[in-house]
């Protein structure tokens, strides 16, 4: 119970974080034909309760192949693009009606237990064909032309979760099987959704190693996409790495197999699964005033242990200009404070790094973050009083100095109960 209590308060701010956001989720036929696809049901239905504006985009490869199988016909591909003639097209239709109804019914089931809610589908995709390529007519195979922004939208607001399926229609009445990869990006570029989420067979993304790879940038997957080729993992993956081209800030890739994947991916710090982006998972910043609670939260644990002085939410507020933060996936992991003594000097203060995070070489990044604005403002010196961690700036060039090295202010201030080693170091 205590574990599921401390993950309950730690999710909280992500609760809050995603709230009114919109997410387009991918579901390959693959994962609705999984034992966990009841697990994933439940889980979309609580981001729906938690107030996320969600899309469903739906596929039906597998189960376009079993009707082929059962009426004895066989599967053609162009450029790993189907050819959908007018038979296959009946094969398509038949495995898509059939997989929107059910994933219909199964919302609906759980929207009676206490809660009610919209599931909406309809001709939101117009498509256009894609025609003959290298001699070879496609038929009625398809790509998306356009959106129904805000017809979508209009539901969102509603409240509705919006089901989309791999198929598209044109303005002439026409029917055309589309890739569920393109009907998902082209949603959520649409939307300008906050989130692409893809199912897929795997934990994530591996590198050639067979490590998961937690962050990838775009331009940094094509070897990966090459390798994996028409699987469904290089799908996906090439489909994130098109949405976040295409202006989509994060893809997360995640495992249909895993109960509980989705929850972890957006409720948890590190995630579970792949993170497409092309913005960086950390970044270092200068604070502003609405950080202060997180300062506040991660300074706590240190001054309780004397190490740091402590620091009320009003001096924190007064002096919010002169820190600089580290920030992962909008949590405070680390700071430090540079504060002017005069036109030559600065001490470097409150420097702090959240204890899950100390061993990353993060307190480095920020070291030598705040010595080069130090330099860019023309300092020449940098003095850090310190009570617990002399080595650590010791190992960092700054040297053993006193208290009367200090500027004449800076020295006034000078607490002798708490006993502060000073260290300097000339930039």
């Amino acid at each position: 119970m205590s574990d599921y209590v401390k993950w309950f308060r730690h999710s909280t701010p992500y609760i809050n974080t995603h709230r009114d956001r919109t997410f387009v989720v991918l579901l390959p036929g693959e994962a609705i034909a999984h034992p966990n696809f009841n697990n994933i049901i439940n889980d979309i239905m609580l981001l729906s309760t938690l107030g996320v504006r969600l899309v469903l985009v739906h596929g039906s490869r597998p189960q376009i192949e079993e009707r082929l199988a059962a009426r004895g016909m066989t599967s053609r591909f162009h450029n790993d693009l189907r050819i959908t003639d007018s038979d296959t097209l009946g094969c398509v239709m038949d495995a898509v009606g059939s997989l929107r109804i059910a994933i219909e019914a199964r919302l609906c089931t759980l929207a009676g237990q206490g809660s009610r809610l919209r599931v909406v589908s309809g001709n939101f995709v117009t498509a256009k064909p894609i025609g003959v390529i290298d001699g070879v007519d496609l038929h009625h195979t398809g790509e998306v032309r356009r959106i129904d922004r805000k017809g979508i939208s209009r539901h969102l607001d509603d409240a509705s979760i919006v089901l989309l399926s791999s198929m598209g229609y044109s303005p002439t009445g026409e029917v055309f099987n589309l890739a569920c990869e393109d009907v998902a990006i082209s949603t959520a570029a649409a939307l300008e959704a906050d989130k692409l989420i893809l199912f897929g067979p795997d934990t994530g993304i591996f590198d050639t190693d067979g490590q998961l790879l937690r962050e990838l940038k775009p331009s940094r997957a094509l070897p990966l996409i090459e390798a994996l080729g028409n699987s469904l993992p290089g799908s996906l993956l090439s489909a994130a790495c098109k949405a976040c081209n295409a202006g989509l800030r994060r893809s997360h890739i995640i495992s249909y197999a895993d109960d509980g994947a989705m929850l972890t991916e957006l409720f948890t710090r590190d995630g579970g699964g792949t993170l497409v982006t092309q913005e960086p998972f950390e970044k270092i910043r200068r604070a502003h005033i609405d950080d202060v609670a997180g300062l506040l939260d991660l300074l706590r644990p240190l001054e309780q242990a004397g190490i740091l002085v402590r620091r009320s939410r009003e001096v924190l507020e007064t002096e919010i200009d002169q820190f600089t933060l580290i920030e992962r996936d909008g949590m405070i992991i680390g700071c430090a404070a540079l504060y002017p003594l005069d036109e030559q000097s600065a001490e470097l203060a409150c420097v702090a790094i959240h204890p899950d995070y100390r061993h990353g070489g993060r307190g480095d990044q920020l070291l030598e973050h705040i010595e080069a604005e130090a330099r860019r403002r023309s300092l020449t010196r940098l003095f850090v009083l310190t009570t617990r961690t002399a080595h650590w700036f010791r190992e960092r060039g700054f040297e053993p100095s006193s208290v009367e090295r200090l500027p004449q202010q800076r020295a006034q201030l000078y607490n002798y109960q708490r006993n502060s080693k000073v260290f300097e170091k000339n930039l």
